[in-house]
């Protein structure tokens, strides 16, 4: 897979996934949700941290919460310029298109969520018990490197008490999935679960074929 159809696939999830963020974010008051299916819900909430809303603060109690989300923007930042170069070096290297294609959707999401950190603060107005006005005139609701990612996405597929014969958690209520996320996410933990996955088909060595000298 070249280097241009690599790009091709991050402009249109990236496309997807800040087009559904900016429809969210000037349509929807923070905890507003819409059931689209029993099984799926439209849910604005506001990620100021890592996964499920984890910050660094919380592991080193030391660290205040605006350091722990500039440390956190700033290394999302690196990670993300990594994971491009990596991108740019098997492409020339012409590696097989499963390494490509999932290096290119983690790219995507790691540069949609970097979007959100770095420029939603100064863009957008707070959401609290309001929809959020976009450049408000007043300015945005933080800085810039200091903006909420915009998740959106809720599958609660099942909830209910877990059968009592069940170690440990049997007779406990228990809901899965609770975690709201985005597009950027799911194209992340694809990759990610490609790479795992089809480990032997992404990273396989294209074979050489040595043929003897004429004699």
């Amino acid at each position: 897979m070249s280097l241009k159809k690599a790009s091709i696939i991050i402009i249109l999830i990236l496309l997807v996934d800040q087009i559904s963020k900016i429809y969210i974010k000037t349509h929807f008051a923070l905890n507003d949700d819409v059931t689209i299916f029993s099984w799926f819900k439209i849910a604005f909430v506001e990620n100021d941290g890592m996964a499920w809303g984890t910050k660094l603060s919380d592991f080193f109690t030391f660290i205040s919460d605006k350091s722990a989300k500039l440390i956190l923007t700033l290394f999302r930042i690196v990670a993300v310029t990594g994971i491009g170069f990596w991108l740019v070096d098997v492409t020339k290297k012409k590696k097989s298109k499963t390494l490509i294609f999932a290096i290119s959707i983690i790219f995507a999401g790691a540069l949609g969520n970097i979007l959100d950190s770095v420029f939603y603060g100064i863009l957008f107005g707070d959401s609290h018990m309001q929809v959020a006005e976009f450049l408000p005139e007043d300015g945005g609701y933080a800085g810039v490197f200091y903006g909420n990612v915009v998740d959106m996405l809720h599958f609660p597929i099942w909830s209910g008490v877990l059968p009592e014969w069940l170690p440990i958690i049997g007779g406990k209520y228990f809901s899965f999935f609770d975690p709201v996320f985005n597009v950027a996410d799911m194209a992340i933990s694809t990759g990610i679960f490609i790479l795992i996955l089809f480990n032997k088909k992404a990273f396989k060595e294209d074979s050489k074929i040595d043929i003897p000298d004429s004699v």
